[in-house]
């Protein structure tokens, strides 16, 4: 029995649910408890989301989300889902046609809250066009939100409110036959979060996801979110978990994983690599190189941060907070550190060079490495960018076709709204 398994076994035992996906990753019934985060970048600032995102990746979450609250938002996640390591999440706050764009832009899942998205027709509206495709949705309650018969009905945010704004809006997705749902019902005071969590999972057995809201800057908004997230999870509730903090959202996935590592829920890692998925400008089979690299770094127990990227063009920018990677073109490997290519390979080599490169890496250290860089290394690779782009265009994922649906959805929504 690993340490792992007795830790986790000395925990209460984890609430049954139903299980959904995002994207690949499993959501409750039994799965492992995830890890969120959410970008605090611009989402039409494509480039600088993909790098914050693979940061967040690096740091241990599992899903992303991005807001979605205007049009130019919506475009950028049409560019971004098909470059993203881990599955997509997007926001929505008060406008349904920023809802229905997002779905055209192929997102992985959605988060509605409640108290700002009322109309029962608009409500229906969204999670019919999920249904149909497959995409699931999280009931965000949050008690600075609530609908204000809510308010007036129990008196203030209490655990009864919170839990029955979830309710309602779960019977309108009921209505539509909509049930691929995840619930939160967060607040910022820690025991009123921990009630309403409690009587949420006596409520529903949809998977929840955790997190204390607005929990402020750290250290006082570790102590907050760790104190709601770790009660409740050794109570054996919760799926998936967020911690919400005024700080660089990497501070937030590296909290929440660790936090699951010292309960026993997630094993501690060594080596971490993660993989661009195989889009439309990759040069080689991204899964088969990262699982290939994967094997052999593992069995090197290495302590560092790997990317397996396929396509130089945006490779080493968007993976540029791990410690290491490499990045495909013209039948080229192209290592880079941190951002920075360092050496050029053939693309038959690429899994033997990289994997030097890190032994190297980690008995050298970073400024040795990058010191010791091929002279033309960059050059070289820039050269390649170019070539790849002038042969398979600036969009080889077909953006373009998804934001020009964008543009006529929201528009047919703005219209419509305006016709009412």
């Amino acid at each position: 029995m690993t340490l792992m398994q007795t830790t986790a076994e000395l925990l209460s035992p984890r609430r049954t649910t139903r299980q959904i996906r995002v994207g690949d990753v499993p959501i409750g019934g039994g799965a492992p408890v995830s890890v969120q985060s959410m970008t605090t970048t611009k989402t039409a600032d494509v480039d600088g989301t993909l790098a914050q995102i693979y940061a967040l990746a690096n740091a241990g979450a599992d899903i992303v989300r991005c807001t979605c609250n205007e049009e130019a938002a919506a475009e950028g996640l049409a560019q971004i889902v098909p470059r993203s390591p881990v599955p997509i999440v997007a926001d929505i706050h008060f406008h349904v046609e920023m809802a229905l764009a997002a779905l055209e832009a192929g997102v992985h899942g959605l988060r509605l809250n409640p108290g700002n998205l009322r109309k029962e027709s608009e409500i229906k509206l969204v999670a019919q066009e999920a249904k149909d495709r497959g995409v699931p949705i999280r009931i965000g309650v949050n008690a600075g939100s609530l609908h204000p018969d809510l308010y007036k009905k129990y008196g203030g945010a209490t655990p009864e409110a919170l839990v029955e704004s979830a309710r309602n809006e779960l019977a309108y997705f009921d209505e539509v036959g909509f049930s691929d749902v995840k619930i939160s019902v967060k607040a910022s005071s820690v025991a009123l979060m921990i009630a309403a969590y409690r009587l949420a999972s006596e409520t529903f057995d949809h998977p929840l996801h955790l997190g204390v809201t607005e929990a402020g800057p750290p250290p006082a908004g570790l102590l907050k979110g760790t104190a709601g997230i770790g009660t409740l999870l050794a109570e054996g509730i919760g799926d998936t978990i967020r911690y919400s903090l005024t700080a660089d959202p990497v501070e937030e996935a590296r909290a929440g994983r660790q936090l699951l590592e010292s309960l026993g829920l997630r094993e501690r890692k060594g080596l971490d690599l993660i993989a661009c998925p195989s889009c439309g400008r990759a040069q080689v089979d991204v899964i088969a190189v990262a699982k290939s690299a994967q094997e052999a770094l593992e069995d090197r127990n290495l302590p560092i941060q790997v990317a397996v990227m396929g396509c130089v063009v945006n490779g080493p920018g968007e993976a540029r907070s791990a410690d290491l990677g490499i990045a495909a073109g013209k039948q080229k490997g192209h290592l880079f550190i941190q951002g920075k290519i360092v050496r050029v390979v053939p693309e038959d080599r690429m899994v033997e060079e990289l994997v030097a490169e890190a032994e190297r890496l980690v008995a050298e250290g970073v400024e040795a490495r990058l010191a010791a860089a091929d002279a033309g290394a960059e050059a070289e690779a820039e050269a390649d960018r170019r070539a790849l782009l002038d042969s398979g265009g600036a969009d080889p994922n077909a953006a373009q076709v998804k934001i020009d649906r964008i543009r006529q959805r929201v528009g047919d929504e703005q219209g419509s709204n305006g016709d009412g």
